[in-house]
């Protein structure tokens, strides 16, 4: 079983009348260069390995019990050590206040629900991560942004580490493994970790409580800034796994969360849909027509893409339907080519079934699927290739 995994080209959307990352183009790949790279907004150093970890936390049981949880994103120096608490003047508090003043009440129910606290004290542990973490992330420095508004950049590492989250669903991965919590079957450290390398492309870290697994962290260098580039999945910085021989991998107790809304789907509870009409900020997901699980999503410039998070896409009413927006600019149909750009006049949409369709038509073409890093542009009609393609709103 394959599952739809984006490694990763972030575009996010935050607020777009705010303030903007600073524009990138820098193409050298994080830990990968051989002389020093002094723009520092676009290049992350010293701390060029990004680690999206995770948690399986039982005992008191957090989360949904078939997903596992958040603990964060953290930049590693790419010798397998680590900077903390780079910038005591940003140790923001309040992020719940924060992410509501900035429009993003879906993001923080999904942080409600996937970024727990043991404890039950889910604001200290993101405000922890926030400034152990977050804060020694040189892309995300305030003078890489231009107008930079007050804590433009926190909204964007709490959207960027959630992406991240979302494209690496690790209790879905290990179960096509056969691999599922039990409360007496042990499993091979070695099996754990050859599921999660063959899902994430590249070793993964494993953590244990002991005998007991309760602990995943994906690797990533980055080309470009942490809020807009490319990441690409990267070996471990150092021997950093802690569990060997049999371990188990123990029930949690709780309520699951049913399959489309689980992580590693590309759906983003970000806003209603009403009759034709999307409002508020999500992802556009593309399948093969008549597919059940969709095959990538839509980029920030319009293309599919199946080796990159998802674009966040801002829908505005518009007449019977919705105008669509990303970062690149608003959305429209150029030579019968999805294309979001800067000077693009917004097309007014409508959803047919829970489908993107444009002038009364869900029916969209391409002119293969992609894979890898290959972009493959979207066309309203066959002359733009013979791949039946369906565009599914949030």
């Amino acid at each position: 079983m394959l599952f739809p995994l984006f490694p990763l080209l972030l575009s996010l959307a935050a607020n777009p009348a705010a303030a903007t990352p600073k524009a990138c183009t820098l193409t050298t790949l994080s830990c990968q260069n051989t002389t020093a790279v002094a723009d520092t907004c676009c290049f992350n150093a010293p701390g060029g390995q990004l680690l999206q970890t995770q948690f399986w936390d039982t005992a008191p049981a957090v989360g949904p019990s078939n997903s596992w949880t958040i603990h964060g994103l953290w930049p590693d120096r790419c010798d397998g050590t680590y900077d903390a608490s780079c910038d005591a003047s940003r140790a923001y508090t309040g992020i719940a206040s924060t992410l509501t003043a900035a429009g993003e009440g879906a993001l923080l129910a999904y942080m409600q629900t996937y970024w727990k606290d043991y404890q039950g004290d889910d604001a200290s542990l993101w405000e922890h991560e926030w400034a152990k973490h977050g804060t020694c992330i040189s892309t995300m420095e305030t003078r890489c942004y231009t107008a930079y508004t007050a804590r433009e950049e926190l909204v964007d590492y709490l959207q960027t580490t959630v992406a991240l989250f979302k494209t690496r669903n690790t209790y879905a991965i290990l179960a096509a493994a056969g691999i599922t919590p039990s409360g007496s079957k042990t499993y091979a450290a070695s099996a754990i970790q050859a599921a999660l390398t063959a899902a994430h492309g590249k070793a993964v870290t494993i953590g244990c409580d002991g005998s007991t697994f309760n602990e995943v962290w994906f690797h990533y260098n980055v080309r470009g800034s942490v809020q807009t580039g490319t990441f690409v999945p990267a070996a471990p910085d150092g021997t950093k796994s802690t569990c060997s021989g049999n371990v188990s991998y123990k029930v949690k107790s709780g309520t699951a969360v049913p399959t489309g809304t689980a992580t590693g789907t590309t759906t983003a509870p970000t806003s209603t849909a009403t009759g034709g009409v999307l409002t508020g900020s999500g992802y556009l997901t593309v399948a093969t027509s008549g597919a059940s699980a969709a095959t990538g999503c839509l980029i920030s410039a319009g293309t599919w893409y199946v080796s990159g998070t998802c674009a966040t896409y801002t829908a505005a009413a518009s007449g019977s339907g919705f105008t669509l927006t990303s970062s690149k600019g608003p959305c429209g149909v150029v030579g019968g080519k999805f294309t979001c750009a800067s000077g693009t006049s917004a097309a007014v949409f409508t959803l047919n079934a829970g489908k993107l369709a444009y002038s009364g038509s869900a029916a969209w073409y391409a002119s293969a699927v992609p894979s890898g890093s290959t972009q493959i542009d979207v066309y309203t009609s066959s002359s733009g290739g013979s791949v039946a393609v369906e565009v599914r709103g949030w």
